[in-house]
């Protein structure tokens, strides 16, 4: 079987596409630090690029007291929580669309996030009471890894129900992420009904998602996280390729395929449980960022899970910065702007010309 016959594998008669790769990565290298840039020079102080190349160079003296504490204690972490959430986020998308062999696998989606969002909500209002112990003993790991534990379940479910006889329905993918999807919203909705109104301030941020309120203290909460997601990606990104061939042929190659189907799950539910934890239920970065990816660079996941992880930062910053400024001095949740713009693309790439096919998904 030639892979150019996959639909999913991106394969074009252009041979290989490693020169090409590399370049739209320098591309999106320059593209999340412009997108950093941006972030923090936005919002309603004086904090512009000028202040930003003298804090940069050592001259932090020379900028005013208000300005340097807004820098430091508010668009700084604001900033790194960003980047780690969209790399997260976009890096998961590409994994399970890689070990499902399918483009439209997402975390968000398919309700992998839905299970962190509920493990939060969990965390959030049964932690000062039914879960104290843990609360004391995990301090502010607590949230993050019941975040985790509630997107490893969902995912190991939905393999589970999806994969039989080594083969993976989208069908059944789908249909099984919105049952467990609608599940999670009915236990949270009786959550919602046991709150009191601080927790459901709380509550509120995880559906709508949201940068705000970004400290250092949640930037190391989910680095952990997302840094191992990243280490993992050269040692994850030729199983995946070869999973494109099929389970079968994949396990022929020498490629641990157990394994990776493992480390792949709990790399997902690491990353989105970290991340729904410290921002909230954020759509569609997990779904366009990669797909957009492949169709620059091709599928080979040494690019693609690296270009995912620049890609999602820089556009979670530019959404951010969006959410910051459209409605200023108001701020809208960053779910909305990511929805916003990423449905129509969604629906760009499912209907397009040269998009996702849907007579060639099983």
């Amino acid at each position: 079987m030639k892979v150019s016959s996959l639909p999913f594998s991106g394969a074009t008669a252009e041979g290989d596409r490693s020169v090409q790769g590399a370049l739209v990565l320098c591309g999106l290298a320059v593209l999340l630090f412009a997108a950093t840039l941006v972030s923090l020079s936005s919002g309603p102080t004086g904090v512009g690029l000028g202040e930003l190349w003298r804090y940069a160079t050592g001259n932090a003296s020379q900028l005013a007291a208000q300005d340097l504490v807004v820098l430091e204690a508010v668009r700084l972490p604001r900033t790194a929580l960003g980047i780690l959430v969209g790399a997260g986020l976009a890096v998961s998308g590409a994994m399970m669309q890689g070990l499902f062999r399918n483009p439209l696998a997402d975390p968000g989606i398919v309700g992998v996030t839905s299970g962190a969002a509920l493990a939060a909500v969990v965390a959030i209002v049964l932690g000062p009471t039914l879960l104290s112990p843990l609360t004391r003993i995990l301090g502010n790991q607590f949230l993050p890894l019941m975040a985790f534990c509630g997107a490893l379940a969902n995912t190991w479910v939905l393999y589970l129900i999806a994969t039989q006889d080594g083969r993976t329905s989208t069908t059944a993918l789908i249909l099984s992420g919105i049952a467990i999807g609608a599940l999670s919203a009915a236990v949270m909705g009786l959550l919602i009904f046991l709150a009191d109104d601080r927790q459901l301030r709380d509550i509120t941020f995880w559906s709508l998602g949201s940068l705000g309120g970004a400290t250092f203290g949640r930037v190391l909460s989910v680095l952990p996280f997302v840094a191992a997601v990243l280490v993992v990606i050269p040692f994850v990104a030729r199983g995946l390729d070869a999973l494109i061939l099929g389970d079968a042929a994949a396990f022929h190659m020498g490629i641990p395929v157990q394994r990776l189907k493992k480390v792949v799950i709990i790399a997902v539910a690491a990353a989105c449980g970290s991340t729904v934890a410290v921002a909230g239920s954020i759509g569609f970065v997990g779904i366009i960022v990669p797909h957009l990816l492949r169709l620059l660079m091709g599928p080979s996941h040494r690019f693609l899970l690296l270009g995912s992880a620049l890609g999602g930062g820089a556009l979670l910053l530019l959404a951010d910065s969006v959410a910051r400024t459209i409605a200023a001095p108001a701020e809208l949740p960053i779910g909305v702007i990511t929805a916003l713009f990423g449905a129509p693309v969604f629906l760009f790439l499912l209907l397009g010309k040269g998009g996702i096919r849907l007579k060639d998904m099983p």
